[in-house]
């Protein structure tokens, strides 16, 4: 709905997007803004970590004050590839319950009528069947980044409660491995894609091996991030539960780490030695999401396909070198 009719004040959207410069907030700016995903007179803020330390309850409350937002997407996270959380997991905890809290709190108290969040499939037990569906966290994450894990959870459990004593439907969405341009490419802290598209982009211009991180047998589901963005946006405006749904492509669409940076390889050119590096850890060697339930609702949409996403995010991260975030 366009329209906020479910907080009693009629007129058009104000959508605060936060985390709006990182990888899911440039992608949803881009289709709102480029791809007619945005309506007539709706309001777009993103605010990026510049504009409010949502860590700060006060700067939280001010950025609030100052757009009154109708619906909120939330995406600001401390964030960080498997390595980075490894080394520290109390600032990963900490930092991520305060933003999320600040966020859903200040929310409910300005009478935002939905809030969309952003988890991670990494809120799901480590020690579990596959593939994993939205009803599964009754288990400890895996240990490599409890902290960012447990408090994604913890937004769920915000939102469950939110529901039963407000009737408020503040929702979230977990998505499995995201990518596309504006990413984070920081070759130690980065995610599995973005850092692979910097290495080989390096071992290509310098002429030296590919080394990758693990054993290239993890398992992932990858989903680029204009395609989340679009999802993102129909659950905004459709999706009426509280329970978190799964934006992911298929279970048949799994690929290994290897077939990544075999697409990768391809797309740069890139034809010397790929050496693989075992003593480095693999994270979870699977962590397969159903996506059923998104299916169950969208049954036609249509996912970018691996090879034109990955040439896409190539071809950007090689015209931004100098400006990307790395």
């Amino acid at each position: 709905l366009s329209v906020c009719q479910m907080n009693g004040s009629v007129g058009p959207m104000r959508v605060l997007v936060t985390g709006g410069s990182g990888l899911v907030g440039r992608a949803i700016e881009r289709v709102v803004k480029e791809e007619g995903g945005g309506r007539e007179g709706e309001e777009w803020i993103f605010l990026s970590s510049k504009d409010a330390n949502l860590v700060s309850a006060e700067e939280t409350r001010a950025v609030f004050q100052k757009h009154r937002p109708t619906h909120v997407i939330h995406l600001a996270a401390m964030v960080g590839g498997l390595y980075k959380n490894m080394r520290q997991n109390l600032d990963f905890w900490r930092n991520n319950m305060h933003i999320n809290d600040n966020v859903l709190h200040t929310s409910q108290e300005f009478g935002v009528v939905k809030v969309v969040s952003c988890l991670s499939t990494c809120v799901f037990p480590d020690k579990t069947t596959y593939p994993i569906d939205e009803t599964m966290h009754n288990g400890a994450p895996h240990e490599s980044n409890y902290g960012y894990a447990y408090a994604k959870r913890m937004i769920d459990v915000h939102n469950r409660a939110l529901f039963q004593q407000y009737g408020l439907k503040y929702t979230a969405v977990i998505p499995t491995n995201m990518f596309g341009p504006h990413d984070n490419y920081n070759i130690e802290d980065g995610h599995v894609m973005p850092g692979l598209i910097h290495k080989t982009y390096l071992a290509k211009k310098e002429g030296k091996p590919l080394q990758v991180w693990g054993s290239g047998r993890a398992l992932r589901q990858f989903i680029y991030s204009l395609d989340l963005s679009r999802l993102f946006l129909w659950v905004l405006r459709e999706y009426d539960e509280v329970e978190p749904i799964i934006l992911s492509v298929g279970e048949e669409d799994e690929l290994t780490v290897k077939d990544a940076v075999d697409a990768v390889a391809e797309e740069f050119g890139f034809e010397g030695d790929v050496i693989y590096d075992t003593s480095k850890s693999d994270g979870q060697i699977k962590k397969t999401a159903n996506n059923a339930k998104l299916r169950k609702y969208l049954p036609d949409f249509k996912f970018t396909p691996f090879k034109q996403a990955v040439q896409e995010t190539c071809d950007w991260f090689a015209a931004n070198h100098d400006s990307a975030r790395k």
